[in-house]
């Protein structure tokens, strides 16, 4: 009667940011510039890109903020914070600050 229940372990199925903070999928690193020179693999890049995977509740209803989920943006990965989420890594919970830059076609 004693016996404990087994605990059901489930795998994460969404990451939701809190504050004024965002989802990003980062974009795979570039190996080669558009005129074909090849890049060292450990290069640092100031600003990387990446796609509004998903976004926190306090953006959603900012009209100040104008970032919406799948939106491309432009980030500063220093203060970002990887989530251990997909096996390579390129998921990033990232301050608004951060986000330097959104695209837009016109």
């Amino acid at each position: 009667m004693d016996e404990k229940e087994p605990i059901e372990t489930r795998p994460l199925e969404t990451v939701e940011p809190i504050g004024k903070r965002v989802l990003i999928r980062k974009d795979e690193d570039k190996k080669q510039t558009k005129g074909g020179i090849q890049l060292p693999d450990n290069i640092e890049i100031p600003t990387i890109t990446g796609r509004v995977v998903s976004i926190s509740a306090e953006i959603e209803n900012s009209p100040d903020i104008p970032l919406r989920q799948y939106d491309k943006v432009l980030f500063n990965p220093k203060g970002a914070i990887p989530v251990d989420f997909e096996g390579d890594n390129r998921l990033f919970v990232v301050e608004v600050e951060n986000v330097v830059a959104v695209f837009r076609k016109s």
